[in-house]
């Protein structure tokens, strides 16, 4: 009798523990309940290092969530669809552009709010967009650019 009650706390204190780390788990991931929100779309030339769910941030804080994202056949750019949090107003007038975190960072969308009085309603759109910017494509032009006019000047007598 006692091995068996001594096998039903070792069983409580597993699944305990087991509760523990998915509560923890879940607070240091940011899951939290389904809170209130609202939609806006944004068309982007390149979307490069953004998926569903990335972060959408305003001032450094994330407001935001990406929650689709799919090719457009008539213009060739991404349409994304973004759900912002309702505490969170966005003027009409906002830029919205894909920033990165650092050289090894991972990218983001920032939102660059704008000096309307008038706020985005659910389901406008953002119309000022900047893409992603390709880092291997700057530094190419860098280096290429860095070998024009070596050696092509010539001495003066």
């Amino acid at each position: 009798m006692t091995s068996e009650r001594s096998e039903i706390l070792a069983g409580a204190a597993v699944l305990l523990v087991a509760a523990g780390f998915l509560y923890f788990a879940s607070q240091t991931a940011g899951l939290k309940g389904a809170s209130a929100s609202y939609p806006v779309k944004a068309s982007f030339r390149a979307v490069d290092g953004i998926t569903v769910g990335s972060d959408v941030r305003l001032a450094g804080l994330k407001v935001g969530t990406i929650t689709g994202l799919e090719l457009n056949p008539q213009t060739y750019f991404a349409d994304a669809e973004i759900e912002i949090q309702n505490s969170v107003q966005i003027p009409v007038d906002s830029a919205i552009l894909i920033s990165s975190e650092g050289l090894l960072g991972g990218n983001y969308v920032e939102i660059m709010p704008g000096g309307s009085l008038e706020n985005l309603s659910p389901g406008d759109e953002i119309e000022d967009t900047q893409g992603s910017v390709s880092l291997v494509n700057l530094l190419m032009k860098f280096v290429g650019s860095g070998g024009e006019g070596a050696g092509t000047e010539e001495a003066t007598p």
